[in-house]
């Protein structure tokens, strides 16, 4: 075996998942290993192996299954592997239990400690009854797991930051790879479309302020409609989820009009980056790939300074970071994000988050060559 690429579960759509896409891209003889695959298709040329779990109506509920992870991840063998790479989220970071001296090095790349046990006030789920009784044990076995000897990079400053605090570890920091290169492919993502979603995009105003997301809580939608009217601009709101009736009721009463656009497809999503005035992105995030996604088409970004979101804006020098939500400060916000000159933003974009840049600087970091050939893979320090 050459490398070993391991992955908490796989679905078809997901951040994490890109990330895999972008290791085994890196890596194409590593071999990848998860709990359980519902996109048994996404990695040709790799093969793919699944835990116990997997043949389990456990794999139905990862609440159901979560006790079973650390113990699952704890017994993986992954010891005919050259090196492991392990990308975490939940618990995969357990994977191979304490590093031998004999035994391969395994880096691990931290989406997030398990928001559920390290940050249950940003994870709806570290709020229930079953994840709050089993959360002390949990995180005992998770911190010292994640002592094992390990590598570990994070995703963001304010992952490493969460690392440290939780687990006492420190970590190099690799941002995840952003579709750069393919966003800027396009000159016009408008001509792209569809006849549907180019009626759709002919319907908007020419200015405007864009929110784009799930519609959920967290995601802070309710600040770009806020963000609009005091700038007094159209608001455009771009997703789905469980909140549209609430933000519809916040959208029939704002004094600028809100247009809401369900489920666009990523066609239609990238116009409205390109096309909008400015992106409003309030929720508190890991890292936040929409900014990014939205600064290397040419649209500023609104940030909070909590979360990776900020990290971007600031490295790209491609909006405004704000500490605090208020109408002064968000109006003054927004006053100066409007006028952030952008061509030198696009430029620095790809040569820090696209998906060349990510897997130099992953290749860099696990030091193995992406090839089997018989030889040694450690490359030359």
């Amino acid at each position: 075996m050459a490398g070993l690429i391991i992955h908490e579960w796989i679905e078809r759509h997901g951040g994490s998942e890109n990330v895999v896409d972008a290791m085994a891209a890196a890596y194409p003889d590593a071999d990848i290993h998860c709990l359980w695959s519902n996109a048994p298709d996404r990695f040709p040329g790799h093969t793919v192996s699944e835990s116990w779990i997997a043949r389990t109506p456990l794999r139905k509920s990862k609440a159901v299954a979560l006790p079973f992870m650390p113990a699952t991840w704890a017994r993986t063998d992954v010891s005919a592997a050259d090196f492991v790479l392990i990308s975490s989220h939940a618990f995969a970071h357990h994977a191979g239990g304490r590093q031998e001296a004999d035994g391969p090095q395994r880096f691990v790349y931290v989406h997030t400690p398990a928001r559920y046990l390290w940050a249950p006030e940003l994870d709806v789920r570290g709020g229930n009854l079953a994840a709050r009784a089993l959360a002390p044990a949990l995180r005992r076995v998770d911190r010292k797991r994640a002592r094992d000897g390990a590598t570990f990079a994070a995703n963001s400053d304010y992952i490493r930051q969460r690392m440290e605090r939780s687990w006492g570890v420190e970590a190099e920091v690799i941002h995840p790879p952003v579709r750069v290169e393919y966003l800027q492919s396009v000159p016009s993502w408008a001509d792209r479309l569809s006849a549907e979603d180019a009626y759709l995009f002919s319907t908007l105003p020419s200015d405007y302020v864009l929110g784009a997301s799930r519609f959920v809580d967290y995601k802070r939608l309710d600040v770009a409609i806020r963000a609009g009217e005091l700038a007094g601009l159209p608001v455009v709101l771009a997703g789905a989820g469980p909140q549209h009736a609430e933000l519809q009721a916040l959208a029939d009463a704002a004094t600028v009009p809100v247009i809401i656009m369900t489920r666009p497809s990523d066609e239609l999503l990238f116009a409205l980056y390109q096309a909008a005035s400015l992106l409003v992105f309030a929720a508190i995030e890991d890292f936040g790939i929409m900014p990014v996604e939205a600064m290397a088409l040419g649209t500023p970004a609104l940030v909070l300074s909590e979360g990776g979101a900020s990290e971007s804006v600031l490295a790209i020098e491609g909006g405004v970071v704000v500490d605090a939500l208020d109408d002064a400060t968000l109006r003054e916000a927004v006053e100066r994000a409007l006028l952030v000159d952008m061509a030198p933003a696009q430029e620095r974009v790809n040569a820090l988050f696209g998906s060349a840049a990510f897997a130099t600087k992953l290749t860099g970091w696990v030091g193995h060559s992406a090839h089997s050939d018989g030889t040694d893979r450690t490359l030359a320090s």
